[in-house]
């Protein structure tokens, strides 16, 4: 399975998840919910989801450092400002958020599975290794931000 760390953009592990979330929905029990209902629950999950990534990119863009996540070595300075004071993977929790609005859109509770599913492939895939590479890059500094920060929220 190391195989899999790191090699695929986490944008296009997002898009295979919605298109998994897409066909649960074509197959699977839907359930009709109102559509201002929705279109509000959709839209904040949407809203939310952008401020985390934009977040997380602004604070990589001012910190001067890679925003590649496939790139980890090029990273210059670890970042702990703004969104990373909350969670260590803002634009994951993002995607995240884009996911579970998807589902919703679709009307798909049971879809909500592969949310679940996203999370678990992006943790042990994409964000261990990150970790990991994180922590020879900038050591105690790093550790010490691990353990005040939680990794999703």
């Amino acid at each position: 399975m190391k195989a899999l760390e790191n090699r695929i953009p986490p944008p296009i592990i997002a898009l295979a998840f919605s298109a998994l979330i897409w066909w649960m929905a074509e197959y699977l029990p839907t359930i009709e919910i109102e559509y201002m209902l929705k279109l509000v629950i959709v839209s904040l999950l949407v809203v939310i989801g952008v401020l985390f990534d934009l977040s997380g990119l602004v604070s990589f863009r001012r910190a001067r450092t890679t925003v590649n996540p496939l790139k980890l070595d090029k990273s210059s300075v670890l970042v702990n400002t703004g969104v990373y004071k909350i969670t260590r993977n803002p634009m994951y929790v993002g995607l995240v958020f884009f996911l579970s609005a998807w589902s919703i859109y679709l009307n798909s509770p049971a879809a909500l599975i592969m949310v679940l599913g996203f999370i678990l492939y992006i943790t042990l895939f994409q964000i261990i290794p990150e970790e990991r590479m994180l922590a020879s890059l900038f050591g105690e500094e790093y550790m010490a931000y691990q353990s005040s920060v939680r990794r999703w929220l």
